[in-house]
């Protein structure tokens, strides 16, 4: 049911100038029973100025008059046929001035880990203008170098909903389209409470990818065999020359010196 605009005026007036019951006007104009009552006491809505919903085109005296008789008559908001049909305003989203400056960030982030969004989607997340977007896309926004990437949904400029919504609607248009995805494309496209649910599976770091069948355990007995076939088994057997080099030797030495 539609409420009157300045609610609490409103209230303040009937309660000066009628006889309609708190419960009554409690109804109509939104409020609980005991604040309206508190408004008559004089304990609530202090220095509120009443706010005639005559002379303002919300009710009429017929109204006034049908409540003020029967204490269970629901006070109905006057018909106001201009005001029908009207549609809220469209365009970029409302972002406090606190969390402006946090914008360019967010829609880094949009670009960099959802390049499926359009800019029309991203300016709707975010409340941004689409020169901006255009300007973050193609690197030449004037503080670009000093943006770094965060979410809008840790940044509060967006529902998590609002974002899983946009992205799952990019994809269907993607898909209609014919383009394939990639898969670091389609594992963007899972929603956070689906994300949340998954197990975890532990992955090996590229540095040592290769290498996980590699084992030190075959090599002991390939050392032991050969230090057995050179029967090595001490420090002197290691150093002592073949039998018969010495004579080989000294025939030379004699051979030179004739």
């Amino acid at each position: 049911m539609a409420k009157p605009i300045m609610a609490k005026a409103t209230a303040v007036w009937l309660v000066d100038n009628t006889t309609i019951s708190f419960g009554q006007i409690a109804d109509f104009v939104g409020m609980h029973e005991l604040e309206v009552q508190g408004i008559a006491d004089g304990d609530v809505a202090q220095g509120v100025k009443g706010f005639d919903p005559l002379t303002n085109n919300q009710l009429t005296q017929e109204e006034i008059d049908a409540a003020q008789n029967n204490p269970r008559h629901k006070i109905q908001l006057k018909f106001n046929a201009s005001a029908q049909g009207e549609e809220k305003r469209r365009g970029p989203r409302y972002t406090p001035l606190s969390k402006r400056q946090d914008r360019p960030a967010s829609i880094l982030w949009l670009v960099k880990f959802h390049p499926e969004l359009s800019d029309g989607q991203v300016s709707k997340l975010v409340g941004t203008t689409k020169p901006t977007i255009q300007a973050i896309r193609e690197r030449t926004h004037w503080n670009i170098s000093n943006i770094q990437p965060i979410d809008p949904v840790a940044l509060g400029l967006c529902k998590q909903s609002e974002l899983d919504a946009a992205v799952q609607k990019a994809a269907a248009k993607k898909l209609a389209a014919g383009e394939v995805m990639t898969d670091d494309e389609r594992r963007k496209l899972v929603s956070t409470e689906q994300s949340l649910g998954m197990d975890t599976e532990p992955r090996m770091p590229t540095a040592i990818e290769g290498l996980e069948t590699f084992t030190l355990s075959g090599n002991d007995d390939d050392d032991e065999d050969k230090i057995d076939n050179g029967n090595y088994k001490d420090a002197d057997s290691f150093f002592t020359l073949p039998e018969g080099s010495d004579d080989e030797d000294d025939d030379e030495d004699e051979s030179s010196k004739r």
